[in-house]
């Protein structure tokens, strides 16, 4: 009997190398192999070993058997988005023995390498995968001007790669086991214009739009005080600048780089002051965007601004850069305040530095974009420039003193995508001294009712000497008083802070040195920085010496618009290292909160006021008088901020009925990016921003 089982395992040993046998995957390597069986089940019943060989071969028949093996698949819905910023649905089935590290990995284009995915999402993020191995998330993604793909992929803890981190030192995930792949999802042929932004120009009288289109094609600006009569129409210039133009990496590689789309600009000129205009645009041919609105500027006493640094953008997906969750609470206290303060009240943004934080992955930029344009396109954006849109090692300014403080920051950019894709008054520009076009909206300045504004980079030259330098100068020392009494500077790094950041030191010292008499002697009313993500404010200053007299200017660092990383407190000298953070007599208001300021003038008093995110509601002011007399008052608490809503009575309006006023087709964006494919997702895993001195 032993003799007889030896020969029959040796006869469906000789079956064995037919299941890993290329010849299964087409219909005669199959027929081949069951005749094989046929004949192995005749001869082990005329040798009495047919319980023995069905015990054995059991197993390998389940390999063939369609009913117990359902393949790894990918489903989306819909296969074609109409806007940029559309949800997709995405479902995913199959997977066996399901890990918390599976993936999904989001592709634009589809026939990206697989290591050149632009985001991921863990399929943990539904928690039925755990159990099911399936599931589904729901992704709102920007028109990045080529398709989109999805593939599943298996990873494990052994096969994480120390050397390949994203920006928070967090693996990127292994790409080794390829599951499936989604068929493409893309937009409609007819693809309308995008990320459409408004801004001021030199002239009171115009408005600048720009937008973004999938080509150079000729596209149009129809605009009219109707909104079914848009009887003027001017049509748009359009650039572009190419991956060559980058000048350090991930920008000017593959692993950054996308197709930036063409950039259009037109100016509606003509305007007549403080009137509700209508606007689109577009083409026949190309599709039109839907009709916004605007207030024209108009000689008033009052002006509203909004005004934040270091905001970014959100992403519903990890990705490469760390991104900013909050900036989509910024964004959504904003729109309540204006839709309170209505459209018959002209009112503007200012975005004071670190703008989209791309860093060189160039689709952030588009995520930016499509999450502002609720916003920007009905009330002008207008921006500075900070590190994270400048900085790379070859940048042409770069003193002795500065070296430890222009870095890498912009991801090889070089302001390129800044420089093109906003059109800020005046014409400042500085060469990049590389094929990179130079860099522009460096400096410029505006009046809006009682105030002067004034931006300034901190990034180029400022010394005595530089075209910034004296640009300032004149444009501090021309500003009328009588019309507009106050004058509001803004630049990203902060002249002031208390914060610990003793990398900027030497910059904080020649700003002290050649900035800070300017601002003296031109009596600037409030000086705004960004840069630390905290909100502080100081006493009237000159030379770190408060006065309550003397008309020196109102530092005010606003950088907690988005930026996750909070820097610490500065400590005292002689215990660097004790974690008590003492606050100077000369910092009158720290808060480490998200938030935004706003800031209503008129012609008699200036007020900023601190919004805070997680709740909508102010908690801290600061009124300046014509005459330069500074009233402060400190709000803390539920009663504070009662108190503040009745005194700053130019503002009550303000909080009346904000709970109801967000905009509903902005919370379709909100939701999408609130998703359970960020929010479970990647911090299941633990995922999370490191605190280092990036900022």
């Amino acid at each position: 009997m032993n003799s007889k089982l030896s020969w029959a395992q040796r006869i469906i040993c000789l079956a064995l190398p037919c299941l890993a046998s290329d010849e299964l995957k087409d219909s005669s390597g199959l027929s081949h192999y069951r005749e094989n069986i046929h004949r192995l089940t005749i001869f082990a019943v005329n040798m009495d070993l047919l319980p023995r060989l069905l015990l054995l071969l059991l197993p390998l028949f389940s390999l063939f058997d369609s009913s117990s093996q359902s393949p790894v698949s990918i489903s989306v819905s819909p296969i074609v988005l109409a806007n940029s910023g559309d949800t997709l649905r995405i479902r995913w089935t199959g997977v066996d023995s399901p890990s918390d590290l599976d993936w999904l990995g989001i592709y634009s284009p589809p026939d990206s390498p697989d290591d050149l995915f632009i985001g991921y999402v863990f399929l943990s993020s539904d928690p039925a995968y755990r159990t099911s191995g399936s599931g589904s998330i729901s992704l709102p993604l920007p028109n990045l001007r080529a398709n989109y793909s999805f593939r599943v992929f298996r990873w494990s803890k052994s096969e994480i790669d120390p050397k390949k981190l994203d920006h928070d030192h967090n693996p990127i995930p292994g790409t080794r086991h390829h599951l499936a792949t989604s068929e493409p999802v893309g937009f409609l042929a007819e693809r309308r214009p995008e990320q459409v932004h408004l801004s001021f120009t030199d002239r009171d009288d115009e408005m600048r739009v720009m937008f973004v289109t999938g080509d150079k094609e000729e596209r149009l600006v129809r605009f009219g005080k109707s909104e079914r009569k848009l009887q003027f129409s001017v049509k748009s210039s359009v650039d572009r600048y190419e991956r060559e133009d980058m000048c350090d990496s991930p920008a000017n590689e593959t692993s950054g780089w996308r197709d930036p789309g063409w950039i259009h600009s037109a100016v509606m000129k003509g305007l007549k002051k403080g009137v509700r205009y209508f606007y689109q645009v577009g083409s026949d041919s190309g599709g039109w965007s839907p009709i916004y609105r605007f207030t024209s500027r108009v000689d008033s006493d009052e002006v509203f601004a909004f005004l934040f640094g270091d905001m970014g953008t959100a992403t519903p997906y990890t990705t490469f850069s760390r991104t900013q969750g909050e900036s989509i609470s910024t964004m959504k206290w904003i729109l309540r305040d204006l839709e309170a303060l209505g459209p018959s009240k002209p009112s503007f943004v200012s975005h004071i530095g670190d703008i989209s934080y791309a860093r060189g992955y160039s689709w952030l930029w588009d995520h930016f974009f499509t999450q502002i344009e609720p916003v920007a396109a009905y009330v002008p954006y207008h921006v500075c420039i900070g590190n994270h849109e400048y900085d790379w090692p070859a940048q042409p300014w770069k003193p002795d003193w500065a070296q430890t403080i222009y870095g890498k920051d912009g991801g090889g950019e070089c302001g390129v995508p800044y420089s093109l894709r906003f059109s800020m008054p005046g014409n400042s520009s500085e060469p990049t001294g590389s094929r990179a076009p130079a860099t522009r909206n460096l400096y410029y300045s505006f009046d809006v009712g009682p105030v002067h504004f004034v931006y300034m980079s901190t990034e180029t030259n400022f010394l005595p000497g530089s075209a910034q330098y004296d640009f300032l100068k004149n444009d501090l020392e021309s500003v009328d008083r009588e019309r507009t009494p106050f004058v509001v500077m803004q630049g990203h790094r902060p002249m002031y802070t208390t914060s610990y950041e003793s990398r900027d030191a030497p910059i904080r010292a020649k700003m002290l040195e050649h900035l800070e008499p300017l601002f003296i002697e031109n009596r600037v009313t409030l000086a705004l920085w960004g840069h630390v993500h905290r909100y502080e404010r100081f006493c009237p200053l000159r030379n770190f010496t408060c006065s309550a007299t003397e008309g020196y200017p109102v530092h005010v660092v606003i950088g907690m618009a988005g930026q996750d990383w909070q820097p610490l407190w500065q400590p005292r000298s002689d215990h660097l290292a004790d974690p008590v953070y003492p606050q100077p007599a000369r910092s009158l208001y720290r808060g480490g909160e998200f938030g935004y300021t706003r800031l209503f003038a008129s012609r008699e008093k200036l007020t900023l006021s601190y919004v805070g995110n997680h709740d909508g509601k102010v908690h801290d002011k600061v009124e300046i008088l014509a005459s330069g007399l500074v009233v402060s008052s400190r709000i803390d608490g539920t009663e504070g901020l009662q108190k503040a809503g009745a005194a700053e009575s130019s503002f009550s309006w303000f909080m009346k009925g904000a709970s109801v006023l967000i905009l509903g087709a902005f919370m379709g964006y909100i939701l999408g990016y609130v998703s359970r494919a960020q929010r479970e997702g990647t911090m299941r895993w633990r995922w999370t921003p490191v605190k280092n001195d990036d900022v």
